[in-house]
């Protein structure tokens, strides 16, 4: 493995992590809604599990769920069941105002760690960017790398996020705009949901 290896892994993994996906909408309500601490710890929830998918397609479990259907297909419905029960639940608070109570940061990290552990083509996508990018035969201090600076990545995106978005400039415009926001993110969810759902 050469550093042009990790670079080019790098780039990829950005791209994915600004896409409009799950991961990146809860990440900005949770941080809009409930403050930076919050927001750090989703991140830090969210970033821990992708990288333990990255380590799960280093190890070959995509094999595994290529071999036996069906398990990939229980996760994928469990999956998309929480993604639209959060979708759900963020349509019908939309018109809630805020209030002053803050979500603890444990609850903001185990709402990350679902997110991404119900999931199943997070290890996909990981298996997929890793036959492309790296040689075979890699070392396990190198498969170990790859995961860690996986997981740096991920906590200091979500950490700069998290800091960015929880200015009060940017909190006091997100309360004039919550309903809209949080319709406009839960139908994402929702149709990121129906997608993961019925997609073959």
């Amino acid at each position: 493995m050469e550093l042009s290896h990790l670079i080019a892994f790098n780039i990829a993994l950005i791209a994915s992590i600004l896409s409009p996906g799950p991961a990146f909408l809860v990440a900005l309500k949770t941080t809009l809604s409930s403050g930076r601490q919050a927001g750090v710890a989703v991140g830090l929830g969210l970033g821990l599990v992708a990288s333990f998918w990255t380590l799960a397609a280093l190890m070959g479990l995509e094999a595994v769920f290529l071999a036996f259907p069906w398990a990939y297909a229980i996760v994928k419905m469990v999956g998309a069941v929480y993604l639209l029960y959060v979708a759900y639940s963020m349509w019908r608070g939309a018109r809630e105002p805020i209030t002053t109570t803050v979500k603890p940061a444990r609850h903001a990290f185990r709402q990350g760690m679902m997110i991404n552990i119900l999931n199943p083509k997070s290890v996909l996508f990981a298996a997929a960017v890793l036959v492309v990018i790296f040689p075979e035969g890699m070392r396990l201090t190198e498969n170990l790398l790859i995961v860690g600076n996986h997981l740096i990545i991920e906590v200091m995106f979500y950490t700069a996020l998290a800091f960015g978005m929880s200015r009060p400039a940017v909190s006091k415009s997100y309360l004039h705009t919550k309903i809209y926001f949080d319709r406009a993110a839960s139908a994402v969810l929702g149709l990121l949901g129906l997608r993961l759902l019925f997609s073959r």
